[in-house]
């Protein structure tokens, strides 16, 4: 059995994973801690990549000591997610050459978290206080905001490409453990939101994800749609959700912080255990599917909310024109082709798309967040005038950047094309429940007539 690191969460304090490292010690295991803490600055400057850099570094250290063998397996929680990620892109970017072996995720986040851009001085009361698992240094929230594009550049350095794959039966294997029940003590109830634990969407913790590139310059009427390879497309990466789990408690197997009964398959110990137990490849695709199994039972727990369970999907948006510059004055429209009337648009943008956040820094980047299970349950099923949906469009609009230049032929308008992303039967479309869907938009830049023209001379 390989050693175990354990890589706390940003800032945090020992007695928070004292709990994991008994159940680990209970089970015949091995855990090492490697403190993100001990780093020499939590300032607004520390930028993820400059831990993943110090993390190369305390790894090296452990190994040479003894303390780590090669290959070892880690646990992360939070943000040591994304810290782990780019390590492993920055310095074993076809994974073959790593000492890391199995990369057990606690409620990652992968793709963000709402609680990012809310602010340091509610973060801090919101959670324990200034030294949390939640950094609040700004150059931190940026890279942990909704749609940041550090997120997005990560993804493709390690998820998608034709190059050899980080995550592979050779190199690393990487599983994730969200619950789905939000926070219950008064103060952090504030910040709930369905289809997460609290601080992690659920769908943005999956690295299950899918990319497309939708090219309207080349055809507005009939954009090119060109799927993003994803660099092992046979491999299934284990993804967990437990009903009985915020983000504090997905660490410590014997206290969960809900009343929920545990699935009666396993609970975050048990499932620990399987990851770190799995030892060939087809034991560890076998947990893909078993952990599958165990995110349908959550979504139909019923109690104490239906709500908290319904699954969800991100999708975000990144517009850019046919030179590459970003756009950031567009707006995205999901509809029904077939339904005449407002009616149909309007529930699904007021109840099925519950939350769009434009990203501060990069606003060319948009997340939306979407009720999947009010998808299938609600609008495929509301009547209207006699008709009901059976599937969703997406048309896309933007603003001229000025008087001498358009996008697409008639601005008012907008995009000729329209794209079916999801269909009742299944049969068309993009989206997926519990999964980040990365989706680039290109859009042809049309200057005007003036803005060059030959004059002929008298």
């Amino acid at each position: 059995m390989a050693r175990i690191a354990i890589l706390h969460g940003w800032s945090d304090h020992s007695d928070s994973f004292r709990p994991l490292s008994k159940f680990l010690i209970g089970n015949g295991m091995a855990p090492t801690p490697i403190w993100l803490g001990d780093y020499p600055s939590m300032d607004d400057d520390v930028r993820i990549e400059d831990v993943a850099k110090r993390l190369d570094v305390a790894i090296k250290e452990k190994l040479a000591s003894g303390d780590l063998d090669n290959p070892f397996d880690m646990i992360v929680h939070s943000t040591g997610g994304l810290i782990v990620r780019s390590w492993l892109a920055q310095y074993f970017p076809e994974g073959k050459s790593s000492p890391l072996k199995r990369l057990i995720m606690l409620a990652p986040a992968n793709f963000g978290s709402k609680l990012a851009s809310t602010g340091k001085s509610m973060l801090g009361r919101l959670t324990k206080g200034w030294d949390n698992w939640f950094h609040t240094g700004t150059e931190m929230l940026n890279a942990l905001e909704l749609a940041s594009p550090y997120q997005w550049n990560l993804a493709q350095h390690d998820l998608f490409g034709l190059g050899s794959p980080i995550y592979r039966e050779k190199g690393v294997w990487p599983f994730v453990i969200m619950g789905s029940h939000p926070y219950t003590s008064a103060i952090r109830r504030i910040v709930n939101e369905n289809g997460s634990d609290g601080t992690i969407r659920v769908s943005a913790a999956n690295l299950n994800v899918r990319g497309i590139t939708v090219d309207f310059a080349a055809n507005e009427g009939d954009p090119r749609l060109t799927p993003w390879p994803f660099r092992d497309p046979s491999l299934r990466i284990p993804f967990a959700v437990l009903p009985n789990r915020s983000h504090g408690s997905i660490i410590d197997q014997s206290a969960p912080d809900t009343k929920v009964a545990p699935l009666p398959d396993g609970d975050v110990g048990d499932l620990i255990l399987a990851a770190l137990r799995a030892n060939d490849f087809s034991a560890y695709q076998s947990l893909a599917t078993s952990w599958a199994a165990l995110t349908d039972q959550t979504a139909t727990r019923n109690d104490p909310d239906p709500e908290y369970f319904h699954q969800y999907f991100q999708v975000i948006v990144r517009v850019v024109d046919d030179h590459g510059n970003d756009v950031t004055d567009y707006f995205v429209e999901f509809f029904d082709r077939t339904i005449n009337g407002e009616d149909e648009t309007v529930l699904l943008h007021r109840k099925v798309i519950e939350d769009v956040h434009t990203n501060k820094i990069s606003p060319s980047y948009r997340c939306f967040f979407v009720d999947y299970t009010d998808l299938i349950n609600l609008y495929y099923e509301t009547d209207f005038g006699g008709k009901r949906p059976t599937e969703v469009v997406m048309s896309l609009s933007a603003a001229p950047p000025g008087k001498n230049v358009q996008y697409f032929e008639d601005s008012a308008k907008g995009a000729l094309g329209q794209i079916v992303v999801h269909s009742k039967d299944g049969a068309k479309g993009f989206f997926t429940p519990n999964q980040t869907h990365l989706v680039k938009i290109i859009i042809p830049r049309n200057p005007h007539s003036n803005v060059f023209r030959f004059v002929s001379q008298p």
